[in-house]
């Protein structure tokens, strides 16, 4: 019974640091968001891709893909200006956990376990960047299914560094019916190439 009611303890102490830890974290990460209006460029630009990938008219089809080119340089310029000014942040206050669950001050009890977020945010601003450029000339379906798959491995990462990994795969399956590792194979091979190498070094 004593054992019973001590682990009852520990999950409470757990829970309350976890909520803590997190509430620091989403704090951190808004104030810095709060600057500028990516959520709603996302929003804008996601939608603009489903009227463009379900207008029949070839006419009308190129003509919204001209106008969402303007959303996808806004929403690159704000995240790059975003990702400049986060990189400014504590060294010790950005690192995010490798392990999947949450675990409260993990990035102080075992940073090797972790990896910096400031450098997550730079590879994501860089994958966007490159996607709208196009250098790889893909065609405007293609182009804006990678560029989907990298605003929503980005959405990915933040959820992960305010909530846990597991959380933040559950919510991308839960909003947009994909899984993590689609979202991994869906990108430019450059950002997986050096979002994996983050992650897992």
């Amino acid at each position: 019974m004593d054992f019973f009611i001590l682990a009852i303890l520990v999950a409470i102490g757990i829970f309350v640091l976890n909520g803590q830890d997190q509430r620091r974290r989403i704090a951190l990460l808004g104030s810095h968001l709060s600057q500028y209006q990516i959520e709603k460029l996302m929003e804008a630009l996601t939608q603009g891709y489903l009227r463009a990938l379900g207008e029949k008219d070839e006419e009308r089809r190129t003509q919204i893909w001209n106008l969402l080119s303007t959303t996808e340089t806004q929403l690159c310029d704000q995240f790059s200006r975003f990702a400049t000014s986060f990189a400014r942040a504590p060294a010790e206050e950005t690192r995010v956990s490798k392990i999947a669950f949450a675990i409260p001050y993990i990035d102080k009890l075992l940073p090797q376990a972790t990896f910096d977020l400031r450098q997550a945010f730079a590879i994501h601003a860089k994958g966007m960047a490159e996607t709208v450029q196009n250098t790889a000339q893909r065609s405007p379906k293609d182009k804006a299914f990678t560029m989907s798959a990298e605003l929503f491995l980005m959405q990915h990462t933040c959820h992960w560094f305010c909530k846990s990994k597991v959380v933040a795969s559950a919510r991308m399956l839960a909003r947009h019916q994909t899984a993590y590792a689609q979202l991994l194979d869906a990108v430019s091979p450059a950002t997986r190439k050096a979002y994996s190498s983050l992650i897992e070094s």
